[in-house]
């Protein structure tokens, strides 16, 4: 089976849908709308799909046709070439739980927080099928998936940073304090780190050794050096 030339460079076109859903869960989790009271239950739905975009993305990476637990059979396809309209059609991607071994076993990364990873999948599919109660703030359970998870996976990948992905029009000025104030631990990118002065954070009111952790973050950040 030949493959299509189209389907090369598709990781970059799922990451950056991945990148967007990101930038909306961020929203949703960090701020409140009065129109819409459902924005931290619909920010678990967005990072969790943007973390299997993401995690697609890089075992698509290595090659597109590793994402797909099941694929069309020759028989089944339009061309000799697979097309991608075939997949549409008959391809089923890996599910949720599977993601964390397909990616190792295909790229050798190991996603960290795992026991994170599979709680969320399970808020995930209890808001999306049973709409219960989360057992905790929705937006908090979803910042800390996306930075206990998604931030060192795709720095990781990438070099990229979760902070980096705000829908807010003053980047990094709320969204961070919205992070401070959960005392979550997040990694800087030089770009967070160029507008420091702008973060509107009470450092008096975390704790110590997340003041020293952060402030560490930055400096490292703000040098160049590894964060």
């Amino acid at each position: 089976m030949t493959l299509n030339p189209a389907l090369k460079d598709i990781w970059e076109h799922i990451r950056d849908l991945g990148l967007g859903a990101l930038a909306h869960a961020n929203r949703h989790a960090a701020y409140a709308a009065m129109e819409n009271p459902r924005w931290p239950e619909l920010s678990v739905l967005q990072a969790a799909h943007a973390a299997e975009l993401l995690i697609k993305a890089r075992i698509a990476q290595e090659h597109p046709l590793l994402i797909f637990e099941q694929l069309p059979r020759f028989n089944q396809a339009s061309s000799p070439t697979l097309e991608l309209e075939d997949l549409f059609k008959v391809g089923r991607t890996v599910q949720w739980s599977e993601l964390p071994d397909r990616l190792w076993a295909s790229t050798g990364i190991a996603l960290q927080s795992r026991d994170i990873f599979d709680h969320f999948g399970k808020l995930r599919n209890g808001l999306q099928h049973f709409a219960p109660a989360p057992s905790k703030e929705a937006g908090e359970e979803t910042l800390r998936f996306i930075f206990g998870v998604i931030d060192p996976f795709i720095n990781e990948c990438w070099d990229l940073f979760a902070v980096d992905y705000d829908e807010d029009y003053e980047p990094y000025v709320y969204f961070v304090e919205a992070l401070t104030n959960r005392e979550i631990l997040f990694l800087v990118s030089p770009e967070a780190a160029a507008k420091f002065e702008d973060w509107d954070v009470d450092w008096s009111t975390v704790n110590e050794g997340y003041r020293e952790t952060m402030m560490r973050r930055v400096k490292e950040a703000k040098s160049g050096s590894s964060i």
